[in-house]
């Protein structure tokens, strides 16, 4: 009593998807929960010599910031620091 072969084709397991994916500061490490409403994501792209943002996705720069650090006041510097290490932005000091 085989089944045959068409019948395993027809069967598929249920996918469950994730609706929410966690992500980590770019600065601290922290987890970014998904109640931590204060955390923002920035995705910094190139452009080019005309100022029209380059269509390649593979050069974006995306940082994510908790919100830890968006209330102790270090959102500017952490984003200015992380730009820096990206190579957006020359040193500031």
């Amino acid at each position: 009593a085989r089944l045959p072969a068409f019948f395993f084709s027809c069967v598929t397991m249920p996918q469950y998807k994730d609706l929410y994916t966690p992500r980590k500061c770019s600065y601290t490490n922290r987890l970014i929960t998904s109640d931590d409403h204060a955390s923002i994501q920035i995705s910094f792209c190139k452009v080019d010599s005309e100022g029209r943002m380059i269509k390649d996705k593979s050069q974006n720069v995306t940082v994510a910031v908790c919100g830890y650090m968006r209330a102790k006041a270090q959102g500017d510097s952490t984003m200015n620091i992380l730009a820096t290490d990206a190579g957006l932005l020359k040193s500031i000091v």
